[in-house]
């Protein structure tokens, strides 16, 4: 193997203005020389520019997916969103369906004491109350007092419950009798929807109301 010595030896006497006429070994060596030189200035002056510049990209990527999984995650929540006010609006459809009208409250009520008689109860008392105004709906209280047996209480609440329109028992006191029988006191209430001058009227009101706090 040749020594340091041996290759200084060869490049010895040799002059940078005839390179064509050295020997093979200088005049490889002087060529790889120079492309290594070439290789190292052009990484720093272009290579490394357009390394930076993929740097960058590769993180813009990085940016940009993680911006699509964020929207994308919103977009599901969206859709999810939208499908549970679709059936919030539903089942308000559902329930404002069984809010009678005003036209139909004395059918309702004719209803409710049907449920009794039809049971074999003795009403002691049936009187509607005052009508409660609510925001979106009015509330009719009905009080009631009824004797029977225990087994047609039971089956007149389970009747209430299941009548088209809506109607809740309230505030129920059961009492025994000396003839063995009992007695319901109880507040029915049952709801209706406010017809067009009703709802102008309270629509009116909230504006009032507002305007009053401002």
């Amino acid at each position: 193997m040749a020594n340091i010595s041996d290759i200084s030896a060869k490049f010895r006497g040799l002059s940078l203005e005839n390179v064509g006429s050295w020997p093979m070994f200088p005049r490889m060596t002087l060529w790889g020389a120079v492309v290594v030189i070439c290789a190292a200035l052009g990484y720093f002056a272009v290579w490394r520019g357009q390394m930076e510049e993929l740097d960058t990209l590769r993180q813009n990527e990085i940016k940009l997916k993680e911006q699509y999984r964020v929207k994308l995650q919103q977009s599901i929540n969206l859709d999810e969103l939208r499908r549970q006010k679709e059936q919030v609006n539903q089942y308000v459809i559902t329930l404002e369906k069984q809010l009678p009208s005003k036209a139909e409250m004395d059918a309702l009520l004719s209803d409710i004491n049907q449920a009794g008689i039809g049971r074999g109860l003795q009403f002691e008392l049936f009187r509607p109350g005052q009508v409660n105004l609510r925001e979106y709906y009015a509330e009719l209280p009905i009080s009631v007092k009824v004797s029977g047996r225990y087994h047609d209480l039971g089956a007149f609440a389970s009747d209430i419950a299941n009548l088209p329109r809506i109607v809740t028992l309230n505030n129920l006191n059961i009492q025994s009798t000396k003839d063995l029988t009992l007695t319901l006191d109880a507040t029915a209430k049952t709801f209706r929807y406010f017809e067009e001058d009703e709802m102008a009227a309270q629509r009116k009101a909230r504006e009032a109301s507002k305007a009053a706090k401002k």
